[in-house]
């Protein structure tokens, strides 16, 4: 199967190094380029891209508003957005608008191909690393804590799987804390995503920030 990418991005040279990369790789294709948000909807519309390698900071519509469409009408295609993590209150917006991916454009453009491979295949890209910094931007944003989400249906020994995936373990990880098999931390975290119906890994992050179960003002490192 061939994965189809949108990029969008208002830097002519970065989707110029982009489309290099992906030109030389035989399962992944540029289907089309965006200079501005309004652009990558319009081109999402039309081509139905398996992925779109979205830029924040696009004039016109940014690439967060431009998420939130894309995500919406088409929930088959999968963004990935590229920005650094300077962009503190950017951060938890695009994983709101339901990004897929999250990477800093000055990552090697190879490990961006890679990214790209990972999230068309359903994952979501959040390292354990990646996950704990992303939490510490949450504590940056300006708007008061909203009222902590109920958890309807999760048990009390997924809520502990929920609460260290959300602090940045793997499933080794959690499988390690909490004395179960690796299949059993991948079932509860399965189990998770159905019942608070997420798409991916990240969202189970903000999921557990929703209702309180990590604070992004606590280093758990």
């Amino acid at each position: 199967m061939t994965i189809r990418v949108v990029l969008a991005d208002d830097q002519p040279l970065i989707r110029a190094g982009l489309r290099m990369v992906i030109d030389g790789t035989p399962d992944v294709v540029v289907a089309g380029e965006a200079g501005t948000g309004a652009q990558a909807i319009q081109l999402t519309r039309q081509l139905r891209p398996d992925v779109v390698v979205m830029d924040i900071r696009m004039p016109g519509m940014d690439g967060i508003e431009a998420t939130q469409t894309i995500t919406t009408e088409s929930p088959a295609t999968r963004v990935i957005m590229l920005t650094t993590f300077d962009d503190n209150g950017n951060v938890y917006a695009s994983l709101r608008a339901g990004a897929s991916g999250f990477l800093v454009k000055d990552m090697a453009l190879e490990d961006i191909l890679s990214a790209v491979h990972v999230v068309a295949a359903g994952d979501a890209l959040i390292a354990p690393s990646v996950t704990r910094r992303l939490i510490a931007e949450f504590a940056s944003r300006p708007e008061p804590r909203p009222r902590p989400r109920e958890l309807a249906g999760v048990t009390a020994r997924e809520r502990e799987v929920l609460t260290l995936a959300a602090r940045g373990l793997s499933n080794a990880e959690v499988a390690a804390h909490l004395h179960i098999s690796l299949g059993t931390a991948k079932a509860h975290i399965a189990s998770l995503l159905t019942k608070l119906g997420a798409r991916d890994r990240v969202q189970l992050v903000i999921a557990a920030y929703d209702a309180g179960l990590v604070s992004p003002l606590h280093d758990d490192r």
